[in-house]
């Protein structure tokens, strides 16, 4: 896969689910460039196991998220309709009613494509039919958008492997507090703690402390 870490996120426009039900036609990421970061992230399919897991812990730090003026936004292969089934059927039901971040519908796989996410690829056979090779649906990758539109931060999980939206919001805290502080987080960095000057003296200096 080819990274797309310092390039402009792929453009696109596509039908979505809002505000948990919804519709709307050309959905772009294109509205917050200027305004705020994107954490946009994919998942497999409607109606699954881990997924729901995934969505609703999104939704469980939403606030977090909308504290640090940061969008949320998922993805997946299946319809606006399947979209908007899933979040009116109850949690208890293997829904994700109660998700209002918007979710965006990739009937085409373009979108997952586009970001190097499709666990799978377009091919023929010694016919010369097209067929797909491999899951005709996304990996769980999430990306951290900037302002400008940039893809600083991504992450892709197998379809197994559930991601941590901790993790995810630490990432914006890195990017936030670079942004404003000028200084270069750790490993292991967390919100409070102090960064480093991108110098070898600023790293002796870190060093020495820790």
């Amino acid at each position: 896969m080819e990274s797309l870490i310092g390039k402009k996120a792929p453009v696109f426009k596509a039908d979505a689910v809002v505000n948990g039900g919804e519709f709307v036609e050309n959905f772009s990421l294109e509205q917050y460039i200027g305004k705020k970061e994107v954490i946009f992230f994919f998942y497999p399919l409607d109606f699954t196991f881990v997924c729901p897991t995934e969505l609703l812990a999104f939704q469980a730090k939403l606030a977090e998220f909308e504290k640090r003026n940061v969008a949320v936004v998922g993805c997946s292969i299946d319809s606006k309709f399947s979209h908007w089934a899933w979040l009116n059927t109850d949690k208890n039901n293997g829904g994700i009613k109660g998700v209002t971040y918007p979710i965006v519908a990739d009937l085409t796989k373009t979108i997952a494509e586009n970001f190097g996410v499709l666990a799978g690829e377009y091919d023929y056979d010694e016919e010369g039919n097209a067929i797909f090779i491999g899951a005709p649906v996304a990996y769980r990758g999430t990306f951290l958008i900037d302002k400008k539109g940039v893809i600083r931060h991504c992450v892709v999980n197998d379809l197994p492997l559930g991601r941590s939206v901790d993790e995810t919001l630490r990432m914006v805290d890195a990017l936030q507090f670079f942004e404003t502080n000028g200084e270069v987080c750790p490993a292991d960095w967390k919100e409070g703690e102090q960064g480093m000057t991108a110098s070898s003296k600023g790293v002796a200096e870190y060093l020495s402390t820790h």
